[in-house]
């Protein structure tokens, strides 16, 4: 077999803004496993900020396990704790030329027509432009609606979430916060109590990650609910995890297989997470709608009923043309569609 990659940027329709800074492109790295009948195809995209991959030596690294695997190497005797995204997309590359190149990795419901429930995501930019974003989810279907706060003025922000709630209530409209680490330790505590006059279920990360013992008590002091999610990269879930979960107590997981290490780590968050009596839900880590392909059906394959963050295809201009969409707060497959790849 020949392991080979195709270096592809996805250049976003907006200037895509968190509060660690605003980002236009972001490359992906598609893995191919063929034997000249068949291929299959996986995502490697290590995402600038957050992944502990996205390294200047992440492509030759990447050259090098393919020149390796292609030579005989098994996927388990490479070296890869410390590159998630290329285990994942390794994986599943691996795992669709197995299946027959198909992009169809397991049994699930997600192919056979139910669709996925999915949260609309709003992404940080001005005030007005992020409230327009809120409404128009809303008024597309969707009952869970994402903020991403902590990059513009604090009160600002409380603002537009007062306004929002004057609109839909939280029997109507689910509201969760992603603050990716932005609140400091001596004002979270304060910030949090404001946000949750606005009926918030959840709030992902509200202070940097690293902390557990400062984790720990901003959780167990907070009135919002508080998932973990850049709190699980780099930690090596069969040695830390259980530590993690004992020391911080979090209410809920956040999984993205791009930044934990594929599926099979994120499989052992889970078990966690259901041994010590807490919730999870998968988030994209803005990967194209190859990488998306695979996380969907995972999603759909534990049979988690709780909104997933998989609404992201739609955020690149150049995404590839897969057979499923978002809309109306459901991520659908659509078998009577195809793949359309520009290679």
């Amino acid at each position: 077999m020949k392991y080979s990659y195709r270096k592809y940027p996805l250049h976003f329709a907006f200037d895509a803004r968190t509060s660690r800074g605003a980002i236009q492109t972001h490359t992906a790295y598609i893995i191919e496993v063929s034997d000249g009948v068949k291929t299959g195809l996986g995502e490697a995209s290590p995402l600038t900020g957050l992944s502990i991959d996205a390294v200047p030596e992440f492509e030759s690294y990447l050259q090098d396990c393919l020149a390796q695997l292609t030579e005989g190497k098994k996927l388990a005797h490479l070296d890869l704790v410390n590159w998630p995204a290329l285990k994942f997309g390794l994986e599943t590359a691996i795992q669709d030329f197995e299946n027959g190149g198909l992009k169809i990795f397991e049994t699930n419901h997600w192919l056979m027509g139910k669709p996925l429930p999915i949260n609309g995501l709003v992404w940080m930019n001005e005030i007005p432009s992020m409230f327009a974003q809120a409404i128009s989810k809303v008024n597309e279907g969707y009952t869970h609606i994402k903020f991403k706060v902590g990059a513009l003025q604090f009160d600002d922000e409380c603002e537009m979430l007062y306004h929002f709630r004057k609109k839909f209530d939280a029997a109507t409209i689910q509201i969760r916060l992603d603050a990716n680490g932005a609140f400091a330790l001596d004002e979270v505590q304060y910030k949090l109590t404001e946000l949750s006059k606005f009926g918030i279920h959840s709030i992902e990360q509200p202070i940097q990650k690293g902390n557990w013992e400062a984790m720990a008590e901003t959780i167990a002091h907070s009135p919002i609910s508080i998932a973990l999610d850049e709190e699980l990269i780099g930690v090596d879930v069969w040695n830390q995890g259980a530590t993690l979960m004992k020391i911080c107590k979090p209410a809920f997981l956040i999984l993205k297989p791009t930044l934990i290490g594929g599926i099979a780590n994120a499989n052992e968050w889970i078990r966690l997470a259901q041994s010590f009596g807490k919730d999870w839900w998968a988030t994209s880590a803005l990967e194209s709608n190859i990488g998306l392909n695979r996380i969907a059906q995972w999603c759909s394959s534990t049979l988690n009923p709780m909104p997933q963050g998989l609404g992201t295809g739609s955020l690149y201009t150049n995404n590839f043309v897969a057979p499923f969409e978002a809309k109306a707060g459901m991520l659908s497959y659509d078998k009577t569609r195809t793949w359309q790849l520009p290679f």
